[in-house]
């Protein structure tokens, strides 16, 4: 697989964050994000867009993105506050969290879509489809990933009659036949259409 471009290898550009989200679409859980400003002299081979990736290759990554980046952060909203301020606004929160939490200040973060966060700690740009053609940012979308789906199977765990450990939260035929079975648990989110059908039984 080609490596994607790595800005950061860019004297000019200085420390350069990829930030990246994952779980605006899914009916429930929190939305996790991530930052990461990668170490030009320690190169990780395979970066690439979460979703072009196994669940087996991106967590081996998410190691060694742990272990060799120059500084990571993952941060998440939470159902509550994606019910209170929209998902849209959650997710961007979510990205202003793992940014400014960096032990290392960047001087530039490369936000994967077309808005960035309010709030960053450093000037930012918008790159559509960024996770495909940024290695940071692909960094940044591994490590939220698996974040995210780490805490789906932990819902799995509490909630084991919604499936979270198939769906991860994503409105399936078979999560919605069992929030219309079951009813929404805790981590649904009441603001999304399906899961506010379920609560009108």
């Amino acid at each position: 697989m080609k490596q994607l471009d790595l800005l950061v290898s860019n004297a000019s550009a200085g420390l350069v964050a990829g930030l990246d989200e994952a779980g605006r679409g899914p009916l429930a859980g929190p939305v996790f994000a991530a930052a990461v400003i990668l170490d030009p002299s320690n190169p990780i081979e395979g970066l690439n867009d979460s979703k072009k990736l196994t669940a087996k290759r991106r967590e081996a990554l998410a190691v060694l993105i742990k272990e060799r980046a120059l500084a990571w952060e993952i941060a998440s909203a939470s159902v509550a506050e994606i019910d209170d301020i929209n998902i849209l606004h959650a997710a961007m929160l979510a990205m202003q969290r793992a940014c400014n939490g960096l032990s290392v200040k960047p001087e530039q973060a490369l936000v994967d879509g077309n808005r960035i966060p309010t709030g960053l700690c450093c000037p930012a740009e918008a790159i559509i489809k960024g996770d495909a053609s940024h290695a940071a940012i692909a960094a940044a979308s591994i490590l939220a990933k698996t974040a995210r789906d780490a805490v789906c199977l932990e819902l799995h765990r509490d909630y084991p009659e919604y499936g979270f450990d198939q769906h991860k939260g994503y409105g399936t035929a078979f999560h919605l036949q069992r929030l219309s079975q079951h009813g929404p648990c805790p981590e649904h989110r009441r603001s999304f259409a399906p899961v506010r059908a379920s609560l009108v039984r």
